[in-house]
């Protein structure tokens, strides 16, 4: 079976985090983990079925983030479009969109149908190493399964690529923050729970959304309304296969810009022992959150390497939508409507 640890629910597996070292559990983790059974057809459903049609697939209205210019943007770039090329890699014999040179971000709203509306929202954030956004794989496709079980979608078009002279997360986080105090302020037309408000974010989009978690004390950009006065923090985080969470020299350490407190939000994290990237990208993370007593669930699966979205791979990491919805449901996120 795949790995899992979870330190809220007491009747599912838990490891005693605190007898390892930081140093000393990472590679034991790694080792820890077993062949896991096949994933039947139930396990699979939410993530094929859901993406089928997304060609039709439309938001039902688009949100420009800034009203003018772009907080400390002053390049003017290249027009924003598809950078894809035929010998790009793609993931389950499709092509992946590639967006590109974003420097008008918007947000996407996708809203269930009406009889399956539970009231919850969450931010969706595509990732592409902070140079671009891979926007079907990890945008929309993500956007229509969560519209399959009820929850609003909001797909963040964030600036890429990297600013000159900043730090990677930094133009990102101020897009994310101003995104999700948007959401909350339009609550009621989009007749959603402003307390029930997450992010959801693959790969560098993962890193962006764990800066969104820990970052909410302080704007990172001049209030622009008053949308602003409301406090940029998730109600709970999903980061899914995400990057830059560790060192580059020491991947037993978090990487010093990632600060968990104990007012960090609830969390869900998952990932593939064979991700190139390494697993460590979840698993230092779980103890920093566990040593400080943050409810979270992580889920560790033996193959499916890193990018692969919702789309079936045949790896036993395609049943990560399926736990995902499990753990929403169980953190009372997927109810009616408060």
């Amino acid at each position: 079976m795949p790995l899992l640890f979870t330190n809220c629910k007491p009747t599912t597996a838990v490891l005693g985090f605190k007898k390892f070292s930081m140093k000393s559990a990472v590679p034991l983790l790694c080792l820890a983990l077993c062949h896991s059974a096949p994933v039947g057809a139930q396990e699979l459903l939410a993530g094929s079925e859901a993406i089928r049609g997304s060609e039709l697939f439309k938001p039902t209205q688009v949100i420009k983030l800034w009203d003018s210019v772009a907080p400390g943007d002053t390049k003017q770039l290249p027009p924003e479009g598809d950078t894809s090329k035929p010998q790009d890699r793609g993931v389950a014999d499709r092509p992946v969109i590639r967006i590109g040179n974003v420097s008008i971000p918007e947000l996407e709203i996708y809203e269930p149908a009406k009889e399956k509306k539970t009231g919850a929202a969450v931010l969706v954030c595509p990732g592409g190493g902070y140079n671009i956004l891979a926007y079907d794989l990890e945008g929309t496709e993500v956007c229509q399964w969560l519209n399959s079980i009820g929850v609003t979608a909001a797909l963040l078009k964030y600036r890429v690529p990297r600013r000159e002279g900043r730090e990677a997360y930094e133009a990102p986080l101020q897009d994310a923050q101003r995104a999700i105090n948007l959401l909350r302020a339009k609550a009621t037309s989009l007749e959603i729970d402003p307390k029930r408000v997450g992010c959801l974010g693959f790969s560098a989009g993962g890193n962006l959304c764990t800066m969104l978690t820990t970052r909410f004390a302080t704007l990172s950009y001049p209030k622009s309304d008053s949308a602003d006065d409301l406090i940029p923090r998730p109600d709970f985080t999903l980061l899914i296969y995400p990057a830059y969470m560790v060192k580059k020299d020491d991947k037993s350490a978090l990487a010093p810009e990632v600060v968990f407190t104990k007012d960090t939000p609830p969390l869900f994290l998952t990932m593939a022992q064979d991700d190139a990237l390494g697993c460590e990208n979840v698993l230092v993370p779980a103890m920093a959150l566990n040593a400080l007593k943050v409810p979270f669930t992580l889920h560790l699966y033996p193959s499916g390497g890193h990018g692969y979205g919702l789309r079936d791979t045949g790896n036993p990491v395609q049943a990560w939508p399926k736990r995902a919805a499990e753990w929403m449901q169980q953190q009372n996120l997927l109810g009616t409507k408060q």
